[in-house]
């Protein structure tokens, strides 16, 4: 069962909320969610280089409802600065996944190939099964989770989605900044 979990599919939005650091907003945020019954399919949230202010990525699922509904309510809080729906052409997306994965001894030496390949580290050693981090694009993670399973999982964690939108490259604007 393929799932279109890419903000700009037909299921998931990414929405960059940029909050005030106050105690409460999290949870103003998530009660609005639960109370509107719209569904989360990723939440992740941090300060910012400005310590007033944090980041809230949210993946929306816009089957639960409309877009526009979701932002309307989120721009009535108080504490919200910001709302900028990030498309994937237009932003650069990052998560990180921490999975055990079961191995012998056989096994060992494929597993630690593939955490390579995918410019992965391994972050715990154990008699019967390694811990393993990788960071990457959210279709990346997909990939190197899908080799896994054969191995055998038996424990897995993902972030969920954070993201920034793409920075302007043109030579007139680079040159411009500069100067």
């Amino acid at each position: 069962m393929t799932q279109d979990y890419r903000p700009g599919g037909p299921r998931h939005r990414l929405l960059s909320v940029l909050v005030e650091n106050k105690s409460g907003v999290l949870a103003r945020v998530a009660g609005l969610f639960s109370r509107r019954g719209y569904n989360i399919f990723s939440l992740a949230v941090a300060p910012t280089d400005d310590e007033r202010f944090s980041r809230i990525s949210i993946v929306v699922d816009v089957e639960s409802s409309p877009l526009e509904q979701v932002v309307a309510q989120l721009d009535k809080l108080i504490n919200i600065v910001e709302i900028v729906e990030l498309h994937p052409d237009e932003a650069r997306e990052a998560e990180l996944l921490l999975v055990s994965v079961t191995t012998d001894a056989s096994q060992r030496s494929q597993v630690i190939q593939l955490v390579g390949v995918f410019a992965g580290r391994i972050v715990d050693v154990g008699q019967d099964a390694i811990t393993v981090m990788v960071a990457g694009a959210p279709d990346l993670l997909d990939d190197f989770e899908s080799l896994m399973r054969p191995y055998g999982i038996a424990g897995i964690q993902r972030t969920g989605r954070i993201a920034l939108p793409k920075l302007d490259t043109s030579a007139s604007t680079a040159t411009a900044n500069i100067a």
